[in-house]
């Protein structure tokens, strides 16, 4: 088939996926202005990334920006770890050569770096500009309560921590409300993690940095127009008819270098967390597979967690418009983020473009948006745990909210990836 066929596989696939949303959720009736804001602004962003040469130039900008940061926060990892925080291929002035990947030396630095950076931007005052002006586009386009636009444009910048924006708001938030907050969160990534990803596909995946930015913003959109179908609002929200801003707290830090620091020490909380998670959830993956090895072989191959959820995934691998010789590998790698996290879907992504070229460029594009997202069951634990701490009045609440929330953050990272295989020309 030609590329214009898996195009409109894929333009159906963001409406099939759409329609999912509303016959798994509860079936009421629905806010239109809600619902036609969020598929005009995601479409918009799409064809901004992907049809004009001035959204393209501004992603090259951006993707060397980005490389660049990563380039000078090795610089530190080096002085202290030395050799082991080489890339493959990198030597040092003496000659000493890479021992090889390893994840801790080489990709948690940067997680650091990124955090500090993003802490000293929060004190000049500079993120919650940006933050503002995209609470603001939400609430007037997506017709959202101040809160959710809100936490929503803090999404695009940080994870867990977009819940202390709108703490004074999730005692009495809607429970559509909240599953739109937790669904943005699940959905997006964070800027401080997203140097993970580019270090995982820079080599097999020209601008990937741009294109990673771009993902995060689209499935913004996404996230709401997915939790707005799955449970639509039936209530009266408090800070309905209103905007409000991002007015994070810097009291506490005197000084430039003073805020750098904290961020980096959030920094070495969240590599701390991600080393954390990854060890125990592989641990656990590999358990059961020992348990599930133990069954009988089925099409001659032993059953295993991945290819399990690969199954249940396949049908959404048809659905992205992918070509029907990269459904398996597709179903495989969206399956495992279920339990390996995004950032091993990430690098087993790489690793088979790098020895197999199994993916054309147009699939891997897809591949990339429909993966960018904390869509897994630890972040999930994370969150649901995070805002239970917030309020812990609706503990119980929120934990079922959230099992709902990696169902619908799930399907807006496919409709992100739906989007890109619609609009990429290659």
């Amino acid at each position: 088939m030609e590329d214009s066929t898996y195009r409109l596989i894929s333009l159906s696939g963001f409406f099939v996926i759409s329609g999912i949303a509303w016959v798994t959720g509860t079936r009421t009736k629905i806010k239109i202005e809600t619902i036609v804001g969020s598929i005009f602004l995601a479409w918009t962003l799409g064809a901004l990334t992907f049809w004009f040469s001035g959204s393209r130039a501004a992603l090259e900008w951006i993707n060397d920006l980005l490389i660049a940061l990563l380039s000078a926060s090795q610089k530190g990892s080096i002085f202290l770890f030395g050799p082991l925080a080489l890339s493959p291929g990198q030597t040092l002035a003496d000659g000493s050569s890479s021992i090889g990947f390893v994840l801790a030396f080489q990709v948690f630095p940067s997680v650091i770096f990124f955090s500090a950076l993003l802490g000293g931007l929060y004190y000049l005052g500079i993120m919650q500009k940006i933050v503002r002006f995209f609470s603001r586009a939400f609430y007037r386009i997506l017709s959202l309560s101040g809160a959710e636009s809100l936490a929503a444009s803090a999404n695009l910048f940080v994870g867990i921590e977009s819940g202390l924006t709108v703490r004074p708001y999730l005692k009495k938030m809607t429970r559509s409300e909240l599953l739109t907050l937790i669904t943005c969160m699940m959905a997006t990534v964070a800027s401080t993690v997203m140097g993970i990803y580019v270090i995982a596909l820079h080599k097999v995946f020209p601008n990937i940095a741009g294109h990673l930015v771009s993902a995060s913003l689209i499935s913004i959109p996404c996230a709401i127009l997915v939790s707005k179908l799955f449970c639509p609002e039936q209530d009266q929200p408090e800070t309905l008819g209103e905007s409000h801003d991002d007015s994070r707290d810097n009291s506490n830090q005197t000084n430039l270098m003073n805020a750098f620091v904290e961020g980096g020490s959030q920094g070495v909380k969240m590599a701390v967390g991600i080393a954390t998670v990854l060890i125990i959830v592989l641990g656990l993956e590999a358990l059961l597979d020992l348990i599930l090895g133990k069954l009988p072989e089925f099409l001659s191959q032993p059953f295993s967690v991945v290819r399990l959820l690969g199954w249940i995934t396949f049908p959404f691998s048809i659905l992205l418009g992918l070509r029907p010789e990269e459904w398996e590998i597709a179903a495989q790698i969206l399956g495992s983020r279920f339990i390996e996290t995004e950032v091993s879907a990430y690098f087993s992504l790489a690793s088979i473009q790098a020895t197999d070229a199994a993916l054309t460029i147009r699939s891997m594009t897809i591949m990339t948006y429909a993966l960018c997202g904390f869509v897994h069951i630890s972040s999930m634990g994370i969150f649901v745990g995070g805002l239970s701490a917030l309020v812990p009045s609706r503990a119980h609440e929120i934990s079922l909210i959230g099992l709902q929330a990696l169902w619908t953050s799930f399907l807006a990272t496919l409709l992100t990836g739906c989007i890109a295989g619609s609009l990429v020309h290659i």
